[in-house]
């Protein structure tokens, strides 16, 4: 009888190191996501603080490709029509 519960305290006790080792991976890989995520905030926020500074050169873009297209249609007009 004593040898039958040695038998299964060591099987316990493996199964005990099985599950440690487990939970060991499962906690490291844990980490290893939390990091990665933290990392991956800081570009979103990075590009979060950006967009502004892109709408404001977009702005400007939009008003510069407004003045070429008006002074070419004022050549145009001037050349043709006067």
């Amino acid at each position: 009888m004593s040898e039958m519960s040695f038998k299964q305290a060591k099987e316990l006790v493996e199964r005990m190191e099985f599950s440690e080792i487990a939970i060991r991976t499962s906690i490291d890989n844990l980490e290893k996501a939390s990091s990665s995520f933290q990392e991956s905030l800081k570009l979103q926020e990075d590009i979060v603080n950006r967009i502004p500074y892109s709408d404001k050169k977009l702005s400007i873009m939009k008003v510069a490709v407004a003045l070429n297209i008006g002074l070419i249609i004022g050549i145009f007009i001037g050349k043709y029509l006067l």
